[in-house]
Order: structure tokens, then sequence, then C-alpha cells
């Protein structure tokens, strides 16, 4: 190859990964990144073997962006919840997706998991890809979106067979408020009524 073909590649090499929006992450954040989601899987795998609600709650609590997650879920009727409420949604909200998980859990055991080491940058957003194996042999990639909080990464959604699992709880959540007029003071009481 001449230097002329090797400099044209080199263009539309460079060119194909700008056109598509890939960012180099620092070592620095990729290193932060994993080493959360090392530590939240680790959490999840004992939340499970302990098989209870609150033993996801707390790892909820400890590592997503609750607050966040639950005002998207919301929706539409995000201004509808008054500010003296909000600890009690979001106490709901983690009651919600602790019950959510303790059930799952059951019907899909974890034999194994990894993480890709390579993280991805979506906008602000860390994007955290892992492999999970089941005890029947099923295979799943998981993709976590992680948002710097403070000091630290909070997952802020996942994703299972290309299904975001904040959009579902959303959906479920404006669902369930359409029949109630948009009042959030019921949903506030039904997530809490068997924390």
């Amino acid at each position: 190859m001449t230097q002329k073909t090797h400099i044209f590649i080199l263009t539309i090499f460079i060119s194909f990964f700008a056109f598509t929006g890939v960012k180099t992450v620092s070592a620095a954040t990729n290193t932060a990144a994993i080493n959360q989601m090392k530590k939240v899987a680790t959490a999840l795998v004992n939340a499970q073997r302990t098989g209870t609600r609150s033993a996801f709650r707390r790892v909820i609590q400890k590592y997503a962006d609750l607050p966040g997650i639950a005002i998207y879920s919301l929706g539409r009727y995000k201004s509808k919840l008054k500010k003296s409420h909000r600890s009690r949604y979001f106490r709901g909200v983690n009651a919600f997706m602790g019950r959510y998980f303790a059930n799952q859990s059951k019907d899909y055991v974890v034999a194994k998991t990894s993480i890709d080491p390579n993280v991805k940058i979506d906008g602000k957003d860390v994007i955290v890809t892992t492999s999970v194996k089941l005890d029947t042999g099923t295979n799943y990639t998981v993709l976590w979106r992680l948002a710097k909080r403070g000091r630290v990464f909070k997952i802020t959604d996942v994703k299972v067979l290309g299904f975001s699992l904040t959009y579902l709880q959303r959906g479920m959540f404006s669902s369930y408020l359409r029949k109630k007029n948009g009042n959030v003071e019921e949903l506030i009481t039904a997530l809490n009524r068997h924390y």
C-alpha cells in the first residue's frame, strides 16, 4: 500500500468513528464505573440468595438513582407529586422495585455474571454491559445505564432483552394513574401498601 492509501483508509476510519458518535472513556471513568458494577453485581447476587424484598430494597436504595427513576416513572403526572409526598413516594417506588426483583429472582436464578471491562458513553451517562448466566444455562446480556451522582455512579436504568425497566415501570405507573384520574396520592398508597 502506498502512503496515500494509508492516509485514505485512516481518514475513512476516523470519519466513521466521528460520524457514529463513539466516544472514548477516560481510564478513571472506566475504572470507577466497572468497580461500581462489581459492587452492584455482588450485592444483587447476595440479595438473590437471601430472596427477600428487604434485601433488594437495600440494594436499590444504595446503588440506584431512586429519586431520578421515581420522578421519571411518573411521566406526565410528575407535576402532580407534592413536595411533601416525595419521601413517601420514593419509599413506595423502592418497595415496588424490591418486590419486583424479589419475585423475578425466584424464576431467574443467576449462576454467573461477567462485566465487560469496556464501558461506553451515551451523553452524560455510562453504559456497562454484563453477561448473566442463569442456572438453567440461559445467557442474557444486560445493559446498565449509570450516571454520576455526586462522587459515585448510580444506576438510572437497566435493559434486558432490549427492554428498559424504567420505561416499563413508567408505563405501569402511567396506566394506573390514568385509571385514577392522575391521583398520585392513590399511587403512593398502592406502592406502600405491602412495604
